[in-house]
C-alpha cells in the first residue's frame, strides 16, 4: 500500500504560479513511477507530468510544457510540480498517482491516488 497526499493548490490569478507537493507513504520503493494527473469539471481525468525513480525520466503533456516542471526528492518521499504562466483552462482538481509499472501516461498504470488538490486560475 501506498498513501499519497498532495498539497499546495489554490486561486491564483491568469500568469501565476503555484508549487504542488505529493508526500508518500508506505511501500514507495514497489511503487516508483510518479504521475500528475488532473480533472476539470465535465472531463476525463488526463495525464499532466510524470517521473521516473531516478528523475531523469520526466514526460510533460503538450499542453503544459514549458510552464511545468516535475522533480522528485526521493530522501524525502515528495515530489512536486512547479506551475508557471498558469492560465484559465489549467482549472482543474490535480491529482498525484504512483505506480509499478507502464505508460506514464494512462491513468490504469498507476495503483495508488491521494486525494486531489484544487487548483483554480482566475482570468
Amino acid at each position: 500500500q501506498v498513501q499519497l497526499v498532495e498539497s499546495g493548490g489554490g486561486l491564483v490569478q491568469d500568469g501565476g504560479s503555484l508549487r504542488l507537493a505529493c508526500a508518500a507513504s508506505g511501500r514507495t520503493s514497489s511503487n516508483a513511477m510518479r504521475g500528475w494527473f488532473r480533472q476539470a469539471p465535465g472531463k476525463e481525468r488526463e495525464s499532466v507530468a510524470a517521473i521516473g525513480w531516478s528523475g531523469i525520466r520526466t514526460y510533460y503533456a503538450d499542453s503544459v510544457k514549458g510552464r511545468f516542471t516535475v522533480s522528485r526528492d526521493n530522501a524525502k518521499e515528495a515530489v512536486h510540480l512547479q506551475m508557471n504562466s498558469l492560465k484559465p483552462e489549467d482549472t482543474a482538481v490535480y491529482y498525484c498517482a504512483a505506480g509499478s509499472k507502464g505508460s506514464y501516461v494512462t491513468v490504469t498504470s498507476y495503483d495508488y491516488w491521494g486525494q486531489g488538490t484544487q487548483v483554480t486560475v482566475s482570468s
